[in-house]
């Protein structure tokens, strides 16, 4: 093959060649999936070129605007908005939800944690006990873990056959479709953070007296199936970002940098809904004070 610079090949390589070296980088850096993607692909780690200082004030303001904004939400009862948090053990799940709602007001946020399904809700199809506890018009739900484990936890683990897990993925776009049509906004989070790193919060456990009682064996049958979570994950995400509610992959090494990420996203989903302040039930022109 020709390298002369007017041979239509060569030309056509070399410009993909250019456009590959811009765009790998970008894949690691994006947040929200649209498309197929593979996890390899995204660095736990990256963190912008920000430093920590400056980046964690950023994140307060963003914080004290989420209160600002939830109290608009709150008040006006057209939305609610469902923020989903999945992630490896220690991926900092907890963390992010205590730091990101710091300024909110606690009556107007729903929090349910997903563990294994009590023999009530095995009776009932696995998304019977999700549907419950969806946040009402004006509040903010959190999920800690979420429907998504029926085709996580119980794939790895081998608790249904394929037959029943796979199908369940249409089934969950099937269902935060009607979510969305129905005024709840959804953002849904999974938190990367790399093998390496979930050994070192391990370790931090086993070392901290008062961080001990999260240590549990299983953590580390679970980290033997890394590979295979990161699989279920992967196809998880892939199956189930739409554009009605697509997936966020934050790079969750950095605590710090995943909090902001996090807490930009809300403040932003929130603004995209132009809220205002209802108007008062009553004409109060005609009260006065004794």
């Amino acid at each position: 093959m020709s390298a002369h610079p007017d041979n239509p090949l060569r030309v056509g390589i070399l410009i993909a060649r250019r456009l590959a070296t811009r765009i790998l980088p970008a894949m690691k850096q994006s947040v929200v999936v649209r498309g197929k993607i593979r996890l390899k692909d995204f660095d736990p780690g990256f963190c912008n070129g920000r430093e920590k200082e400056p980046t964690c004030e950023k994140t307060l303001a963003l914080c004290q605007r989420v209160g600002e904004l939830q109290e608009l939400l709150h008040a006006s009862e057209e939305h609610s908005l469902l923020l989903i948090f999945q992630g490896m053990d220690t991926s900092g799940k907890d963390g992010a939800i205590k730091n990101v709602l710091q300024c909110v007001n606690p009556p107007g946020v729903e929090t349910a944690n997903f563990k294994a399904p009590s023999a009530d809700e095995l009776a009932h199809d696995f998304l019977w006990r999700v549907h419950k506890v969806v946040p009402r018009l004006g509040h903010i739900g959190v999920f800690n873990r979420s429907h998504y484990e029926d085709v996580l936890v119980v794939r790895v683990l081998g608790l249904q056959p394929e037959k029943v897990w796979r199908p369940r993925y249409e089934q969950i776009n099937a269902f935060e479709k009607m979510l969305t049509e129905n005024k709840t906004v959804i953002l849904k989070l999974f938190l990367h953070i790399s093998k390496e790193e979930q050994a070192e919060r391990l370790r931090a456990r086993l070392k901290d007296p008062h961080k001990n009682w999260k240590f549990e064996h299983g953590d580390l049958e679970m980290r033997k199936k890394w590979d295979a979570f990161q699989e279920a994950y992967e196809e998880a995400i892939n199956q189930c970002s739409t554009r009605h509610a697509p997936w966020h992959i934050i790079p969750a090494n950095r605590k710090w940098y995943r909090d902001y990420v996090i807490a930009k996203l809300v403040v932003e989903a929130l603004e995209k809904l132009n809220l205002k302040w209802p108007k008062p039930k009553e004409d109060l022109s005609k009260i006065r004070f004794r």
